[in-house]
């Protein structure tokens, strides 16, 4: 029998104020149907385009909690991005969703130059997540003790960690005193998944094995240290997600026919950002790393809050002995899966298919592909500064101003 809004009772039916729940149902169309007409009445908004949802309602369970419909965010598609990977090999165009003006044409700039100039080599380095609990104890001597002994306890604690999921892999434990605490970093290979819930379920059961014979008074599943959805030095080691390196040689002729400036122009930019960098206490340096990391995160269904630590880089240009433009980005805590997740909901599995990396297998080629999509936009933006047209570019693509952008296409 179908269900109508009319036969669901919400769990807090009478307490006006509170969002209504259905239980078990509360993910069928006419759950959702009924939480966005509440909203409605009380905000006196009329949700038309929020309402617009393709997905159905039962597949969002495990994502989202109260749905009422889904918010649309514009897609552009950015190439030919020629990429000579490990994983990722030939042609791709790049589905980028974003409502900044100029972002998908000035990638789109960086990866022509690219392509012509023969494509970017892109490498995947390492390949880990990690949790990192911290242990209390009452005293230095009791920290110690589990410092130096955690090491011996590894093939047990590996055995707890995995016998909680099967995808998982538990590398190795890493310990760390801080006074009288001491911080147990759990190095994970994830397969295609971001796998923090995994692996912070399977560092809870080691965790749990650990307190039960040491003197710690009680632990904390996160310290801090992993770098989760935040910026950190520790970053640039590696161990938080993917490391990925791309660069790309663009010989002079490209550089000034297709980014309107020189590499001595481009090395100089790089030379005297770097002070400004230095200057703010910046970790890394990059142009605009996470503009490009952000539209491909929410077009390829990411957690798209990942883009904190995936964002964390270094861009270097180089002039190389001939005169031509060495350029590479360096990506030491890259997030990205293609399973789990929004990895497989709507519009998210839909841009993963477009690229070829949806599903088991395709996680490296995704990290591939984001990092050359990153060195094009770093390209792209610092020639758009070493020319001096980057206000031009979004005066012309930014706002609807007839003429600006066909003034622009025609110096390309």
């Amino acid at each position: 029998m179908s269900e109508t809004s009319e036969n669901l009772v919400p769990l807090a039916a009478g307490t006006s104020t509170l969002i209504p729940r259905f239980e078990e149902q509360g993910y069928a169309a006419a759950a959702i149907a009924a939480r966005r007409s509440w909203i409605e009445e009380r905000t006196g908004v009329r949700f038309g385009h929020v309402g617009a949802l393709s997905i159905p309602g039962e597949e969002l369970r495990g994502n989202v909690e109260n749905p009422i419909g889904a918010a649309q965010v514009p897609l552009g598609v950015a190439g030919p991005l020629k990429i000579d990977g490990d994983h990722a090999r030939g042609v791709f165009y790049v589905p980028l969703a974003t409502t900044e003006g100029a972002l998908v044409r000035s990638y789109e700039r960086g990866m022509v130059t690219i392509s012509r100039a023969g494509g970017a080599s892109a490498r995947v380095m390492t390949d880990e997540n990690r949790v990192s609990p911290i242990f209390v104890f009452d005293d230095v001597a009791a920290a110690a003790e589990l410092t130096r002994t955690v090491g011996d306890r590894f093939a047990e604690l590996q055995a707890a960690a995995e016998a909680t999921t099967r995808h998982g892999r538990l590398l190795r434990v890493e310990p760390q005193q801080v006074g009288r605490a001491v911080i147990l970093t759990f190095a994970y290979w994830t397969a295609d998944a971001h796998g923090m819930n995994m692996i912070v379920r399977a560092t809870e059961a080691a965790c749990r094995l650990l307190l039960a014979d040491c003197r710690a008074r009680r632990f904390y599943i996160f310290s801090g240290a992993e770098s989760e959805k935040r910026a950190s030095g520790a970053l640039f080691a590696g161990g938080k997600g993917k490391k990925v390196v791309a660069g790309a040689l663009i010989p002079a002729r490209l550089v000034r026919a297709y980014l309107h400036t020189t590499p001595e122009e481009l090395v100089e930019l790089w030379r005297f950002t770097v002070l400004g960098h230095l200057q703010a206490g910046t970790l890394g340096y990059n142009g605009h790393l996470a503009n490009g990391l952000t539209a491909l995160f929410i077009a390829c269904g990411q957690d798209v809050a990942n883009v904190a630590n995936a964002a964390v880089g270094i861009t270097s240009f180089e002039r190389t002995a001939g005169g031509d433009l060495y350029a590479s980005v360096t990506l030491p805590a890259l997030t990205v899966a293609t399973v789990g997740g929004g990895t497989g909901l709507g519009t998210g599995r839909e841009c993963l298919e477009m690229l070829g990396c949806a599903g088991a297998g395709g996680a490296p080629k995704l990290a591939e592909i984001a990092a050359a999509t990153a060195l094009a936009g770093e390209l792209s933006m610092g020639a758009a500064l070493a020319s001096g047209e980057f206000v031009q570019a979004h005066k012309a693509y930014g706002r609807n101003r007839p003429g600006g952008a066909e003034a622009l296409e025609g110096r390309r």
